[in-house]
């Protein structure tokens, strides 16, 4: 794979090489809907969820103020980890933080379906236990 088409350069990373950067002082950003991420998210230290889509009745609009929001509570040094429910909306994030000047951002390849599908440690609310 080596488009240089594209304006961005994303890097995508599995989940253990995103859990072993997040053990050592990234920080987890999960761009799943507020819902989404109540229902289950990695259990790392520094966590932070910031949607990149609503769900609304019309279908899924991207959230106006992700970057607004993402640039808030983040500064454009650190360093992050994007992660969604399967990959597809951590790729877009990613991308769009990458663009707007964030200088170490990567894309966990199949989100938190992966993490989970790997063993690694998730929180879950607990009348689901």
């Amino acid at each position: 794979m080596d488009s240089q088409s594209s304006a961005t350069e994303v890097v995508t990373i599995d989940v253990h090489a995103a859990k072993d950067l997040i053990n050592s002082g990234y920080r987890y950003l999960d761009v799943r809907t507020v819902e989404e991420f109540k229902k289950g998210h990695p259990d790392v230290e520094n966590i932070l969820n910031i949607p990149y889509l609503f769900i609304t009745p019309e279908g899924r609009v991207k959230n106006p103020e992700f970057l607004e929001q993402v640039q808030s509570a983040c500064s454009k040094e650190d360093h992050l980890i994007v992660g969604c429910q399967s990959g597809v909306r951590s790729l877009a994030a990613t991308s769009v933080l990458v663009s707007a000047g964030f200088k170490d951002v990567k894309d966990i390849g199949g989100g938190y379906l992966a993490w989970v599908q790997n063993g690694l440690a998730a929180t879950k609310p607990k009348e689901e236990l």
